[in-house]
């Protein structure tokens, strides 16, 4: 496996760095399909005659396991480099789609746990963060906007899983043509079988296309110096070691988290959810499961576009004020979307897009927030760390909405008063890490590396992690 290995994926001298993020958005549209669940959550709950809850906790065990997998591995990964991660990535996300469809043609959920929860979970963790530290070394000038090209392609996996699980789901079940059609479980099985063989070659691409810059490396005209005279921004480095001693590690943790939670509700629930907003007295809605499916690919679109024009919004008022937009900002769409959403269609839609936008700005802006704390020394690593509030608020967003929804009322016959006491629950968390996010304050010096480690990623402490 030595032709995977970092040295034989440095750039040679006038590489194009714009030739990178194509790179990641391959690996993380593939992996972002974690985003698409909600197009067959109501198929699963028939085919295992299982509650909303048993189901949504697929997704959980997926998003806990990105978390763990990616704290666990993000050393690794910086040592590795890119391509080994991408290509590990790939071998376990899709793996956990055949495991997946095994335990739905064989009527077992344990096995879908397993598969797309447990061992699809950690390629989804070591696929997301193998593309960003790399990404920030290519753009020191930019982080919000290099963050924002690798992360929004994970916003916007849906996008393309969300209408392409539908078609396929239609195609595979020879009943879809029936009037309030759920898809079938085998038909479930087969987009899974479908999904793996796809994403296997595009992540490979991505795994056999990145690279990272050489040690000595910068753009031109780029004077690091110039970082200093913008708040909070650091030209020193913390170890990932260092870095979670420091308060503000566990403040941008909580910050992450209370953004996260209050996000993944709606984005596990998205496709039921504005059937249910829109449902009449006698039990019908309005909205049909195709229109469903197209609102969301919308999030989807919200999502994406977040991630890349918040984040590089960032770069210019500064990681601390944006996301004082997304939470404080957030609070009040959340408020708005539970007490009026049920209003109109188009207000609902366009409440739902803005606040998945904060979501997805919200993971794209972080590790720029991590790098103009701690540096880029092992800024991977330390990405890799937090994301543990991803692995909780992955149990934290689901166990909400789907704990209130199942206490209201049978899915299918929920409406939007179901959803207020879940929706203001996510107003309380948004406004705890409004109140986190106003307490950051740049790091204590005594956390850094000596002044003789490079910024390159060497240090007299530890070896080198350089993406």
């Amino acid at each position: 496996m030595s032709w995977l290995a970092r040295e034989h994926t440095i750039a040679p001298p006038g590489f194009n760095r714009w030739l990178i993020p194509p790179a990641a958005l391959a690996v993380h549209l593939c992996i972002g399909q974690a985003y698409a669940t909600s197009v067959y959550k109501t198929a699963l709950v028939e085919h295992f005659d299982a509650s909303l809850t048993q189901i949504g906790v697929i997704f959980s065990i997926a998003i806990v396991m990105l978390g763990l997998s990616a704290a666990v591995m993000g050393t690794w990964v910086d040592k590795n480099g890119p391509r080994m991660a991408m290509f590990t990535s790939a071998l376990f996300w899709t793996s956990g789609f055949l495991i997946g469809s095994l335990g739905i043609f064989t009527n077992q959920l344990w096995l879908v746990y397993l598969g797309y929860g447990f061992i699809g979970g950690i390629g989804l963790g070591i696929g997301y963060i193998s593309p960003v530290s790399t990404l920030i070394k290519w753009f020191p000038d930019r982080p919000g906007l290099a963050t924002g090209m690798a992360i929004m392609g994970f916003g916007g996996g849906a996008l393309i899983a969300s209408p392409l699980s539908t078609q396929l789901l239609r195609m595979y079940d020879t009943n879809s043509d029936a009037e309030g059609w759920v898809a079938s479980g085998d038909s479930v099985g087969m987009l899974f079988l479908t999904l793996a063989a796809v994403y296997l070659v595009y992540m490979m691409f991505g795994a056999f296309t990145i690279k990272v810059p050489a040690a000595d490396w910068k753009p031109a005209g780029f004077d690091p110096s110039t970082l200093k005279s913008k708040p909070l921004v650091t030209t020193d480095n913390v170890s990932a070691k260092n870095a979670i001693k420091t308060k503000q590690f566990w403040l941008v943790w909580i910050v992450l988290f209370c953004n996260v939670t209050a996000g993944i509700g709606i984005l596990e629930q998205a496709s039921p959810m504005i059937q249910d907003f829109f449902r009449e007295a006698d039990g019908s809605t309005a909205v049909t499961v195709a229109v469903a499916g197209g609102f969301v690919g919308l999030l989807s679109i919200g999502n994406m576009a977040g991630r890349f024009v918040w984040s590089s919004t960032s770069d210019i008022i500064g990681r601390k004020r944006i996301y004082m937009i997304y939470l404080g900002v957030g609070a009040l769409l959340y408020t708005t979307l539970a007490l009026a959403g049920a209003g109109t269609t188009i207000l609902f839609v366009f409440l739902a897009f803005f606040i998945i936008s904060f979501y997805g700005g919200g993971f794209a802006t972080v590790p720029a927030y991590l790098r103009d704390l701690f540096g880029t020394y092992q800024v991977g690593a330390i990405h890799g760390r937090l994301l543990t509030a991803w692995s909780a608020a992955g149990i934290a967003g689901p166990l909400i909405i789907n704990g209130f929804l199942d206490a209201q009322g049978t899915p299918g016959e929920l409406t939007a008063a179901a959803y207020q006491p879940a929706l203001l629950t996510m107003v309380g968390l948004l406004i705890i890490g409004f109140i986190a996010n106003l307490m950051i304050k740049p790091v204590d010096s005594k956390f850094h590396e000596p002044k003789t480690a490079p910024e390159s990623g060497t240090s007299t402490k530890e070896p080198a992690m350089e993406a």
